[in-house]
Parts: C-alpha cells; structure tokens; sequence
C-alpha cells in the first residue's frame, strides 16, 4: 500500500548526501529511488527511515527549513536518545527541551518515550515538576525527569 501523506523535504543541493545521512542513523532505512534531474544529478530522493517514506528535492537556496516543522522521533530509552541526539545534533545545533537542528538545518524532536508518559500523569503537581525539568534541558536527560516526577531533583 502506498502512504497517502508523505513529507516532502526541500534542500538546496544536498537531497541524496541528507537521505544517505539520515539513512546510515536510522535503523531499518534505505534510499529507495534517485531521479535524476535535467543535469544528470539528483533531483528527486526518495527514502525511508524506519518504514516512514521522506521525498527529498533539490530545489536550490530559495526555501529554508524553518522550526515550524520538525521531526518527532519516539525513542525507547536514554541509550537511543543519545545516539540519535548526537548523530544528528553534528554539524548542527541544540536547542532547548529535545529539539535541534541537524547540519541541513532540519529540527528534530528527540524524545523519549519517559518524558511524554511522565507530563501526561494524572497528578498535576507531579507532571509539573517534569515539565519545569524539561524546560530547562537541551538534550533529555531521562533520569533527571524521574527525580524531578519523584520530587527528589
């Protein structure tokens, strides 16, 4: 079955070295189809990390990426968010509460799993103290959110 919405990203002229980036950090990824524009180079790369396909296109300097729209990537575990985080994070930039910008100047959300289970507690006071934390981190730091939900931060 073909997906019915799938994100279409602009670059410059980096499409096919972007899609091979995010493909060699992503398990269960591979470029699917290269075409070739009118000089013979890429125009179009189309990929798939982790079974969600992605179309990238060289359409040259007139379009930037923007933190309007991000990437949100569910990670399982403090292990995954840091090899994500910091494969992507190089050549880029940090921000604040699991986002960055990869050297393309794509934004990514590097979440773990913790972090939305623990904002999403029914005690307000709890979930409160996560978020605080949260707020204040770049990258998360899955620990430092369960002391701050167990009030011992």
């Amino acid at each position: 079955m073909q997906q019915k919405i799938t994100p279409y990203l602009w670059f410059d002229d980096q499409a096919e070295e972007a899609a091979a980036h995010y493909t060699a950090i992503f398990k269960n990824s591979q470029i699917t189809q290269v075409v070739p524009g009118p000089e013979g180079r890429a125009l179009l790369v189309h990929f798939e990390l982790d079974g969600q396909p992605f179309v990238a296109l060289n359409g040259g300097p007139a379009f930037r990426f923007t933190e309007a729209i991000s990437l949100f990537v569910d990670c399982a575990d403090q292990a995954e968010v840091d090899e994500l985080w910091n494969r992507l994070v190089e050549g880029g930039a940090e921000s604040q509460c699991g986002w960055l910008k990869d050297r393309y100047g794509l934004s990514w959300q590097i979440i773990p799993r913790t972090l939305m289970e623990l904002m999403s507690d029914p005690d307000p006071v709890k979930a409160g103290r996560v978020t605080e934390a949260m707020l204040g981190m770049r990258k998360i730091d899955v620990q430092a959110l369960r002391d701050a939900y167990d009030g011992t931060a």
